[in-house]
């Protein structure tokens, strides 16, 4: 059976198979109903979503799912993905569901679910939903969707907390538990919205602390999203903190549960870079936990040099926080993320959120009495290249003779200071050579080798 889960919840392009009102529908209907069963009572869903235009339709068609299979639901209204995932977990609802493409254009959307824990929906319950997709699927015969919103009948109780009442409930959280005696005064930041889910309230988390804050792309229109703006595209936001000599820049994408950063000079702080001044500072208050740092196959080789010379580890997972709060749940660590600012703390959420990341950054600032370019000395990152190279069949790289050997040279060539990553992607006919090392004109000679023996053995 097709999957229509990914690691990061359902998304594609909204009113398309499976973004489409009857689709949504029968989704939302299957997970009341798998909850009903599992729980024998009726069960609560919290539903919210970022600022697309068709979010309030796609909420609608899940809500009368839910409705239909006995569920009672509240919605958020719009809202980060991490602030569902608190909600899901606090009011205690039995699942959470967010409405969000995260960082894609506007065009685009999404589903993701949470369980109680805070943590993504389990897999076999995604498996039983997509079986339930499907068998409608077979019932029904499939017409091109619309844009347009459906024409949605509620016929089961809503319970009536206001939108705002909780939004509330999450700000509050962030200020007073996460931020608590944590003072910002004298601290000029400013905030890239990226035209998202965060854009009504995340100055209110920051002055609410004592900061003096400046908000840009935070008028929201329905398809101005993530449009030139937000975590994706920083030079804005580097203009604006030189221009309103800030303290910090930070810039969310559409659904907030990532942040990147630009310091007092205007110079990015990626993901990579954030880890190591949270490392460091955490460390240094024994809330590092076994000393170990949780990333991606992706995080610069940089990170774990710069790790490594203060007595700490980094263990790497395949791309993806789905994969990064597993391990770090495994192993018990305190600290995990992604280059993207996709940072997750577990003994504080077991969502990503870009909020709770800004300010375990700002109080690493505050109480280390330091700039963020202070705080990030000791990183350095190292030069990178990466090939895409064509291929007929993905065979295992480890069944190739020529293959193994060119790769196997190349580590040896790079030692402890550089690295090879050999790995297919996950949509496309492609086998992606990805080299780090010190010298640029290298990696690029050995990229080039490599990617030329994989042509020779497997290309298309």
């Amino acid at each position: 059976m097709k999957k229509l889960f990914g690691t990061d919840g359902m998304r594609g392009e909204a009113g398309v198979f499976p973004l489409d009102a009857a689709t949504v529908d029968t989704v939302g209907r299957s997970l009341g109903t798998r909850l009903k069963n599992k729980l024998g009572r009726t069960p609560l869903i919290v539903i919210g979503r970022d600022t697309r235009e068709s979010g309030d339709w796609l909420e609608r068609a899940l809500a009368s799912g839910a409705a239909k299979a006995g569920a009672e639901w509240k919605s958020a209204g719009v809202i980060t993905t991490p602030g569902v995932a608190y909600l899901a977990r606090t009011l205690p609802a039995d699942a959470g569901i967010v409405i969000s493409a995260s960082h894609n254009v506007y065009s685009d959307n999404g589903i993701k679910i949470f369980a109680p824990s805070g943590r993504k929906l389990d897999e076999e319950t995604e498996r039983l939903i997509e079986s339930d997709v499907f068998a409608e699927l077979d019932r029904r015969t499939l017409t091109n969707p619309s844009l347009e919103s459906p024409n949605i009948s509620i016929s089961a109780p809503v319970v009536t907390d206001s939108v705002g009442d909780l939004r509330i409930r999450y700000v509050d959280f962030l200020v007073n538990e996460i931020g608590q005696h944590l003072d910002l005064n004298g601290i000029t930041l400013v905030l890239d919205c990226a035209n998202g889910a965060a854009s009504a309230f995340a100055a209110e988390v920051f002055e609410r602390l004592g900061a003096k804050v400046k908000s840009i792309n935070n008028h929201p229109d329905g398809h101005n999203i993530n449009l030139g703006c937000g975590s994706l595209h920083m030079q804005g936001l580097q203009h604006e903190v030189l221009k309103q000599n800030a303290d910090l820049g930070i810039a969310f994408d559409g659904d907030a549960d990532r942040s990147l950063f630009v310091d007092a000079h205007g110079q990015l702080i990626n993901g990579d870079v954030s880890l190591w001044i949270l490392a460091r500072y955490m460390h240094s208050r024994d809330q590092l936990h076994h000393d170990t740092v949780v990333a991606t196959v992706m995080s610069n080789i940089g990170l774990e040099i710069a790790l490594k010379s203060q007595g700490l580890r980094l263990v790497r997972t395949d791309v993806g926080d789905k994969y990064v709060l597993e391990e770090l749940v495994r192993l018990g660590a305190s600290l995990g993320g992604e280059q993207s600012g996709h940072i997750i703390f577990p003994n504080l959420s077991l969502a990503g959120d870009g909020l709770i990341t800004t300010l375990c950054v700002l109080r690493a600032m505050t109480e280390e009495s330091k700039a963020l370019h202070e705080l990030a000395v000791g990183f350095e990152t190292f030069p990178q290249t990466l090939v895409n190279v064509p291929v007929k069949v993905k065979q295992p790289f480890t069944e190739v003779a020529a293959i193994q050997k060119a790769a196997s040279d190349i580590e040896t060539d790079l030692g402890l200071r550089g690295r090879l990553l050999l790995r297919y992607s996950g949509t496309e006919p492609l086998a992606r050579v990805m080299i780090e090392g010190e010298s640029q004109d290298e990696i690029e000679k050995h990229a080039r080798e490599l990617a030329g023996v994989i042509q020779k053995s497997l290309g298309a």
